[in-house]
């Protein structure tokens, strides 16, 4: 077959001719199945495949291809029809994935697995797999990725508008064997930019063979985001940000291993449409050290409550209106109740806890009254002068007609709130910190959670409000009250100093 020997027109400026690219050859062996899948939705865990598409590129050209509509085994949803044109009597008398998971293992066997957004298609086969019993896998390669490498500045790179700015034609577009002719066709034109011509012969411009080799190794990681960014990131605690083309976090976690903890991000198995979107954004990434695992929780709850990401969905709640308090009344009963933080009578100047809402905080007492069986009257869950539901019904030892003696009651209202409250009223948590001969401080005073900060080996202190001094101050909250009890709870090595 006669090959074109000219380069190929992507918007990139061919080589000059004083530094000639350096020239390579593909391994004959190493073969790409280039590969498109329409599905019944866009989350693994529950959607099927309705059909897959399948080229074969042995680094020179396309060789085979193959292609076939699935039956899902389930109705496929109205606006997936409408997008991809695929409708159930299509797939009525399609294989079933089972009928065709022998030939897509022969097709792919031994081959660098190719898409656009590889991450979706490869998420969606290696499950129809899985529920096989069968464990799929392949090196995989980006076109999204390697397009962005070798032809930047495109104003976009999704399938559609890249194959229209480079002129690929892109045929039956939403289904399997259109998206994946079209990109194949893109793979063939990306390995064939400024491909030089030696002996007569076509070879791979060195750097896109690199480009190639590297794509192939980093193809999970998202567009946007190279080798060298995670490289950099340190294998210590601390808080890390992912930021949009735009520069706007869209996402804050924290870790005791920040570049572990990133990279699983990126390894994760695609479970959602969103999961797509979200890693599909990532283009920048930051990072704040902690110190320790505490102090980074306590930040990272701060910074998503200050920033509200778009794929945080814990911890964005910011407003905590309603707090849970405790009383005794004139029968010598502890009561709990709840009401508003800013309300100032005697019985509730300072929450125990803090919660969003009024429902929240009776849900939260209901929860209380069923685990330590105490009474809805006294809880101020059960409105009535005589007593409550659950006594009617055998759950309420009586107390809120006082059957129940104030002291056997009142034991189990104190272990009720030691479930949620702290240990000691106010205390100073030293763990580690960001460098040696550094200390993090965390603050608590009269149950209140202050903040945190560093320390250094000339700090000396004396009592709390010297402690006070070298904090930053951060907002109280049930959150933040969850994880330091949580801390205090666990198996930790730092130094608790109780202030009586």
């Amino acid at each position: 077959m006669k090959r074109n020997t000219k380069n190929i027109g992507l918007g990139v400026e061919p080589l000059a001719a004083a530094s000639a690219p350096e020239v390579t050859d593909l391994n004959p062996n190493h073969l790409y199945a280039i590969i498109d899948i329409e599905t019944t939705g866009g989350q693994p865990a529950q959607d099927k495949i309705t059909e897959i598409a399948i080229f074969i590129h042995d680094g020179q050209q396309i060789v085979d291809k193959y292609s076939t509509l699935v039956n899902p085994q389930r109705p496929i949803p109205y606006f997936i029809s409408q997008l991809t044109g695929i409708t159930d009597e299509m797939v009525q008398d399609a294989p079933k994935f089972y009928e065709v998971a022998k030939e897509i293992v022969e097709f792919t066997e031994g081959k660098v697995f190719v898409a656009h957004n590889v991450r979706f298609d490869y998420s969606f086969i290696k499950k129809e797999f899985a529920d096989l019993g069968f464990t799929f896998q392949r090196k995989t390669l980006c076109t999204v990725r390697l397009s962005r490498k070798l032809i930047p500045g495109l104003p976009s790179y999704s399938l559609g508008k890249l194959c229209k700015s480079i002129e690929i034609p892109l045929l039956q577009r939403h289904r399997a064997i259109g998206d994946a002719e079209a990109t194949a066709k893109l793979f063939d034109k990306l390995i064939k930019i400024n491909r030089p011509v030696v002996d007569g012969n076509m070879h791979m411009a060195a750097e896109t063979s690199q480009a190639l080799k590297q794509e192939i190794k980093t193809s999970l990681l998202p567009p946007n985001i190279s080798k060298e960014q995670v490289d950099a990131l340190p294998m210590v605690p601390g808080v890390y940000y992912f930021y949009n083309e735009q520069g706007e976090v869209i996402y804050v976690g924290k870790s005791i291993n920040i570049k572990k903890r990133v990279i699983q991000h990126f390894n994760i198995d695609y479970k959602s449409r969103k999961s797509l979107d979200f890693k599909n954004n990532i283009a920048d990434i930051s990072y704040e050290l902690m110190g320790n695992e505490l102090v980074a929780l306590l930040f990272e709850s701060a910074e998503i409550k200050r920033m509200k990401p778009q794929y945080n969905r814990q911890q964005r709640r910011s407003v905590f209106n309603t707090g849970i308090f405790v009383y005794e009344d004139s029968n010598g009963y502890k009561r709990m109740t709840f009401g508003s933080v800013n309300k100032a009578d005697d019985k509730s100047m300072t929450p125990l806890v803090a919660l969003s809402n009024h429902y929240k905080a009776k849900g939260f007492l209901f929860h209380k009254v069923a685990k330590y069986n105490l009474c809805q009257k006294l809880c101020d869950l059960y409105k009535t002068n005589g007593a409550c539901f659950d006594y009617q019904v055998h759950q309420c030892q009586g107390a809120c007609i006082g059957k129940e003696s104030p002291e056997e009651y009142n034991q189990r209202v104190e272990q009720a709130i030691d479930s949620f409250t702290y240990e000691h009223n106010s205390f100073v948590i030293l763990g580690k910190g960001r460098e040696p001969g550094e200390k993090s401080v965390v603050v608590v005073e009269h149950g209140i959670y202050l903040g945190f900060g560093f320390i250094d080996e000339t700090f000396s202190a004396s009592s709390l409000s010297d402690f006070r001094e070298v904090i930053t101050r951060y907002n109280d909250n049930k959150d933040i009250q969850q994880i330091i009890r949580g801390h205090m709870r666990s198996k930790h090595k730092d130094r608790v100093i109780v202030f009586e």
